[in-house]
């Protein structure tokens, strides 16, 4: 057991150090400022969901199963969470000093953010007391705690202040009042061009809120809820979809885990909010900077106009050269497989073959899986267009697509009401397949397939942010396959053997972990022996032991992972031959690549990270390729980002991500596929 932790992470402050690399975007002088903003709001967001879902589930675990112990580090629940509240502590304190660093910056390209005491011009002090007594004022609902007035319930992340009172007594009491309308009202506009926060205004006129008491202390707080629900309790229903609205509403008055406050308040009133909400002095975390940052949209919006160099230069996707604008796409895929390389390429082509096949009289069905989409989404309404042309359109709409719920009800009743057959998800495994499969019947009425793989979701607003990859091809045997998954899929159940495509939960990861073997044989017997991955987390203990042997053996082994990783690189005489790198940078790095020997690989894309979810409790697909020109293409990508010294970091021996600082040409890999790249044989090598 000694021996293992040496080479395992474990996974939570794992994650914890990736939301760090994040947060480090914001003191990289090569970020424009008004970027900086964003992954200063990315952490904190990246955060709450962190506490909401990690962090929920590992609580729930301290309670019930105190004593077990995660399977990489052997930590239980209670160390894993006392692990991460101290490692927050720190990242918060940096996340403090990166936002008085940015707001201060700010001054000198116009935007001053002010604190009431900052405000000295008489018209500004009268708008804004016009502006409370009559915006403001007749929407608040104060509270003062007492035996007829409880402690009311807070929302989850909502912005409340806190007052410290005492009555004419001098008793101490302790206030509430919510800060409504948070998200329309942010920040108040001044004469003069500068800004204030609502949360200031109102902390400010707290005197005139609680007229009956005297307000010696205040703070802002917001609390964060668990969204750790049972989902096996939705599994036996006969309404699948009213119980997953059922489910959503139970989690918005789940426990608190989390009180955030910014100074003010005494220890007095901590304790006992904390002791209203169930929380213990260590959940409680003090700020120096705003509790919310989605003020920071309005900021970049006043400084868009006026200052362009605070922003990245845009960068368009480019026409991907393997489509023909004016062919049909259809006829296009007919001769050769087409792959896109979102965001650097555009959506586009993918778009225009759903819209023909939703008009095209040869096609007779479109089948797809769907686990995320925009929410004004042209592909659902695409697949809308082709049942009201008469195709069978069947769609697995993923209900548990987490925080995306809310959408996949809405697409999935719009759906169903067009009159396609859409299926919920299946019992205990979650459908992150992003698959898609057009059936059509040629000029012989033979039938003919046109199958899409992707690694990301169905959406064109992520596809702009995101980088992934989309497969389009007409090869019979993939379609088959495809055909096969859907198949089993509309029954309800899942595969456990196809020929070309891998499909988690049972037929991916014995295969990949064949492919690693053949490399381990390679390595003992002296040849060359080569596996290269591209994911966006590694957690699966039976994939990382394979790596190990394979190490062991002498397989040399190239890994990016861009947020979680539970391998440490670099260990004598266990993982001495891996090399990890993560890229954070402009765009979310989401596509999975597999690569399986040094002469003429095997390459396959996939939706699936090495992740025990997603081998193990997934509906997943990984696909070969077999297009010579596309396999060079994404092999020229994976070496490229290899080699990437400007947004990458390297993990080390210690388990500690360095910057990648090298007397190489600078390569930003991801500005570096705007320019449309090619590579000579010899420079991919």
């Amino acid at each position: 057991m000694e021996n293992e932790t040496i080479y395992r992470q474990n996974r939570e402050l794992s994650w914890l150090k990736f939301n760090d690399r994040v947060l480090m975007q914001a003191k990289d002088k090569n970020v424009p400022l008004a970027e900086k903003l964003t992954f200063i709001s990315i952490y904190q967001t990246n955060l709450d969901e962190f506490f909401r879902v990690r962090v929920g589930s590992l609580y729930d675990e301290m309670l019930y199963y105190p004593t077990e112990r995660e399977n990489k580090t052997y930590m239980t629940a209670e160390e894993q969470i006392h692990a991460i509240l101290d490692r927050l502590r720190t990242l918060n304190r940096k996340k403090d000093r990166y936002y008085k660093e940015a707001i201060t910056e700010l001054k000198d390209y116009g935007v001053r953010l002010l604190h009431f005491d900052d405000i000295s011009r008489k018209e500004d002090l009268e708008y804004l007391d016009t502006y409370f007594e009559s915006q403001i004022l007749p929407l608040l609902s104060p509270q003062v705690i007492s035996r007829r007035q409880p402690f009311p319930f807070l929302n989850n992340n909502d912005l409340y202040i806190a007052a410290q009172l005492t009555n004419k007594k001098g008793k101490r009491k302790l206030g509430i009042v919510s800060i409504v309308h948070a998200e329309d009202m942010r920040l108040i506009h001044l004469s003069d061009g500068s800004v204030i926060l609502l949360e200031d205004v109102l902390t400010h006129y707290l005197p005139q809120i609680f007229r009956n008491q005297k307000v010696e202390r205040s703070s802002v707080i917001r609390v964060t809820r668990s969204a750790d629900i049972d989902e096996d309790e939705m599994e036996d229903t006969d309404d699948y979809r009213s119980m997953m609205e059922d489910l959503i509403r139970k989690r918005r008055k789940l426990h608190p885990l989390r009180l955030e406050y910014t100074k003010g308040l005494e220890k007095q009133e901590l304790s006992m909010m904390a002791e209203f909400l169930g929380l213990k002095e260590k959940q409680l975390f003090p700020s120096e900077s705003p509790l919310d940052f989605s003020f920071f949209g309005e900021i970049r919006d006043m400084l868009k106009g006026s200052h362009p160099e605070l922003f990245y230069k845009p960068l368009a996707p480019q026409n991907s050269a393997m489509v023909e604008n004016r062919t049909p796409m259809i006829r296009q895929i007919l001769k050769h497989d087409i792959l896109l390389a979102y965001p650097f390429e555009s959506m586009s082509p993918f778009l225009r073959l759903l819209d023909e096949a939703a008009t095209d009289p040869r096609v007779a069905s479109i089948k797809m899986t769907l686990y995320r989409v925009a929410k004004n989404s042209r592909v659902i309404k695409s697949l809308i267009r082709a049942v009201e042309n008469g195709k069978d359109v069947v769609v697995l709409v993923e209900l548990r697509a987490r925080f995306d719920e809310e959408n996949n009800i809405e697409q999935s009743k719009a759906l169903e009401k067009a009159g396609a057959h859409v299926i919920y998800g299946l019992t205990g495994y979650k459908v992150h397949s992003k698959l898609c499969l057009i059936t059509y019947l040629d000029k012989a009425d033979k039938v003919q397939y046109i199958t899409q793989i992707g690694t990301g979701n169905y959406n064109e607003k992520t596809a702009q942010l995101y980088t992934d990859l989309c497969l389009m091809t007409s090869r019979r045997s993939i379609g088959e396959d495809a055909n096969i998954v859907f198949n089993h899929l509309a029954q309800e159940q899942t595969v456990h053997h196809i020929n070309e495509l891998m499909a988690a939960p049972h037929a991916m990861q014995d295969r990949i972990m064949a492919y690693i073997d053949q490399e381990i044989e390679k390595a003992k017997n002296g040849n060359p022996a080569y596996v290269g991955f591209k994911c966006n987390s590694v957690t699966s203990k039976p994939m990382i032991e394979k790596l190990v042997e394979a190490s062991q053996a002498g397989v040399k082994i190239d890994m990016i992972v861009r947020g979680i990783c539970c391998i440490t690189p670099g260990i004598p005489g266990y993982t001495d031959n891996i090399n990890i790198i993560s890229i954070v940078g402009r765009y979310l790095e989401h596509s999975r690549i597999y690569i399986f020997g040094a002469d003429n690989p095997a390459v396959y894309i996939s939706s699936a990270d090495l992740m025990t979810r997603n081998l193990e409790r997934r509906v997943e697909i990984a696909a070969p390729i077999y297009d010579e020109k596309i396999k060079k293409k994404i092999l020229s990508m994976f070496w490229i980002m290899l080699n990437d010294n400007v947004k990458a970091s390297v993990l080390g021996p210690d388990g500690k991500y360095k910057k990648i600082r090298n007397k190489k040409k600078k390569l930003n890999s991801q500005e570096f596929f705007f320019s449309g790249f090619t590579l000579s044989a010899k420079d991919e090598k």
